[in-house]
């Protein structure tokens, strides 16, 4: 059964891992129980570390980051061999576009609205986690 290959935003991994009542919940669950081809690259694990341990307290941040090294272990780190800086008005959102495009790979965030510029001008594939959600479900009957 082919994967569905995605880079999750940081905004998204922070709420699959403090609310697992919402479709970024699921989305972790999925990531967990291996039914995702989930692609970082050293940026944005980076981010994932820095943001979550900014915004949690030490104890709940220290709860996460067991799960958060859990999923990380199930990764394929993606090289980023070529950069399309600056597309997002943003410039904390070039490497998540960067590690997409190097991996082949869908965006899943929050935030589709900074990823206008690579969705238009590069082909960049974005969904939200509920959109997430509905392609795995999707996949998953096609096959």
């Amino acid at each position: 059964m082919a994967k569905l290959r995605v880079v999750i935003d940081t905004n998204v991994v922070f709420e699959g891992l403090t609310r697992g009542d919402s479709a970024a919940g699921l989305l972790i669950d999925a990531w967990m129980a291996g039914l995702l081809d989930v692609c970082v690259s050293g940026s944005l694990v980076y981010e994932y570390g820095d943001v979550l341990s900014r915004k949690l307290s030490a104890a709940r941040w220290e709860h996460v980051q067991q799960a958060l090294a859990a999923l990380l272990t199930q990764t394929e780190f993606v090289s980023v061999y070529f950069s399309w800086r600056p597309i997002s008005p943003h410039a904390a959102d070039d490497h998540v576009i960067d590690c997409a495009m190097n991996a082949g790979a869908i965006v899943v965030t929050h935030n589709l609205r900074d990823f206008g510029s690579a969705r238009e001008e590069l082909g960049l594939r974005v969904v939200t986690p509920a959109q997430a959600v509905a392609l795995l479900v999707g996949e998953g009957e096609s096959q």
